[in-house]
């Protein structure tokens, strides 16, 4: 029992509470979430950038070949997901309101995330490079996939063609600084190799901020309010559900398919995860007609949970593989 603390409450999962008790009593709104928001852009353009230049041509054409990972990931992303939120509607339904129900099959229906998926990737010491693909296809692939599964599961009209700015700003905060990191590796790619260390602060930075300007939104927009707390404790549940199932299959589907241990943690993250960034935006086209708060609210939820499920999880493959390098 006493070992167990630490691993639970380490200095970065305490960072991760402080970020979002900060966000509840004071979240950020107006200018100052403006300022916020440029400043999440900056960091998470900064880490793409380190990580262009911390990693060699060959490994990035390598975890673009990686084929079978990214169906994988896409598998678990578009299909198993959309289909679980289906088939476990009559062990959800009962927990919340048929709106709320309806938020989490959008959510099911969503790409990955991006930035996080990718920190926790690189945190837990997995394939970095497969994890810029994967993810970035997810999202590129979603602003068509997503729209599709929309109208087909819940009969809502799609708007593919109103979210072609989701793409454009996944190339110019991810893709850009990635490439512009490849170039400069000619020039600064020893000095980074020599202080790779201090990728895993702007790692753990990019995600306090992720998490701090996306929580100070949810909670501006009236996150404890617009549910009965019984209902709230309930989506609590049906998204804990929903992250168990598919951190579990991932899991197992990494072992069973004879992936590597760098890969089967690309898979974890990559392939268990659901973008906030995307779905809002998305949403609001999408569900032009309906409460749009009781759409997004299981999101919103989910990525918090995501979040620091997600967090705890990439510490202790971290120190496990450090504890194996140093064996």
């Amino acid at each position: 029992m006493p070992d167990a603390m630490p691993k639970l409450l380490d200095s970065f999962t305490l960072a991760l509470l402080a970020t979002v008790a900060l966000a509840s009593l004071l979240p950020c709104s107006g200018q100052t979430a403006q300022i916020f928001n440029l400043a999440t852009n900056l960091a998470i353009g900064l880490l793409f950038f380190l990580h262009g230049a911390k990693l060699s041509r060959e490994a990035v054409v390598a975890g673009a070949g990686h084929w079978r990972l990214h169906l994988t990931v896409l598998a678990c992303t578009f299909a198993l997901f959309p289909l679980l939120g289906l088939l476990l509607k009559p062990v959800l339904t009962p927990l919340v309101t048929p709106e709320l129900y309806l938020g989490v099959l959008y959510l099911c229906m969503l790409p990955s995330t991006v930035q996080s998926s990718i920190a926790f990737t690189s945190m837990a010491q997995g394939n970095v490079p497969a994890a810029i693909c994967s993810a970035t296809a997810s999202n590129l692939l979603g602003i068509f996939i997503t729209p599709l599964l929309v109208g087909w599961l819940v009969a809502s009209h799609g708007g593919a063609a109103q979210n072609m700015g989701s793409a454009l700003d996944i190339v110019y905060q991810l893709l850009l600084p990635f490439i512009a990191g490849q170039i400069a590796r000619r020039w600064i790619g020893g000095w980074v190799d020599k202080h790779k260390a201090m990728l895993k602060y702007v790692d753990q930075g990019s995600i306090l901020m992720v998490v701090y300007t996306a929580f100070s939104a949810a909670v501006i927009s009236g996150l404890w309010q617009q549910t009965p707390a019984a209902a709230l404790a309930g989506l609590l549940a049906v998204n804990a559900i929903l992250l168990g199932l598919l951190l579990a299959i991932t899991s197992l589907a990494g072992r069973k398919l004879g992936f590597s241990r760098e890969d089967r943690i690309t898979i974890l993250f990559c392939g268990s995860k659901k973008s906030l960034a995307s779905g809002v935006p998305m949403a609001k086209v999408l569900f032009a007609g309906h409460a749009i708060g009781a759409i997004v609210l299981p999101l919103m939820l989910f990525h918090q949970i995501q979040l620091m499920v997600c967090a705890m999880l990439a510490q202790r493959f971290r120190k496990r593989h450090l504890a194996e390098a140093r064996a």
